[in-house]
């Protein structure tokens, strides 16, 4: 099996060309357009349309206590049509704003906790097939409980009523596998840091390292 250059196992940004861009929908966050995209190896014959759901990106928290436990919130998705449990998240709404701070925003105003250790846990695609949406997860840890009435943010609709557990990470990882938990960012959070948790953390970059 070859080792070359070819094969280096390493993600790596592409462009190939489009010569068309027809604009479909535009909604609160996310907005449609179908792209045509020539082909290469084809002579510049052959031109393909793509659509592509674009997203602002967004961030997920996978915050651990010192007992080994993961804060798991629960929240109704209607897309889904269920109620799921999930890490702290939310959306790179900010322009300019580094993603550790809204990282830190987020497990403030949904889960009522500040973090003294964070690091890059895991940088992903939603859906890259169809969307253009990149999601950061940090790990978060050396916690600390804010009071309600020292968080100047108010839950409404979906977030007005999101309960909170701790859950052992030998336990969270097991009900992956039951699959009783189905979020993306959970289950990948989940098994991100159990893994990570079986090397130390040794491996984990900086919270403000760059996106490849």
């Amino acid at each position: 099996m070859s080792a070359g250059p070819e094969h280096d196992v390493r993600d790596r940004r592409e462009s190939w060309e489009v010569v068309e861009v027809v604009e479909r929908f535009q909604g609160r966050v996310v907005g449609v357009r179908s792209d045509r995209v020539r082909m290469p190896g084809s002579d510049g014959a052959e031109v393909v349309t793509r659509d592509v759901v674009t997203h602002p990106g967004s961030v997920g928290i996978v915050a651990v206590d010192d007992r080994d436990r993961i804060l798991l919130i629960r929240q109704y998705r209607h897309p889904a049509g269920y109620l799921l449990w999930e890490v702290p998240a939310g959306l790179r709404d900010v322009p300019g704003e580094p993603l550790r701070a809204l990282a830190e925003r987020e497990l403030l105003e949904e889960a009522g906790h500040r973090a003294a250790e964070w690091h890059t846990l895991v940088d992903i695609f939603s859906s890259p097939g169809m969307c253009d949406e990149r999601i950061r997860v940090f790990l978060a840890r050396g916690l600390t409980e804010v009071p309600a009435d020292e968080i100047d943010f108010e839950r409404v609709h979906e977030e007005a009523d999101m309960p909170a557990v701790w859950v052992p990470l030998e336990e969270a990882v097991a009900r992956v596998f039951r699959g009783d938990v189905h979020n993306p960012l959970a289950v990948t959070g989940i098994l991100a840091v159990h893994a990570a948790r079986a090397t130390g953390y040794r491996h984990l970059r900086s919270a403000d390292a760059p996106e490849g």
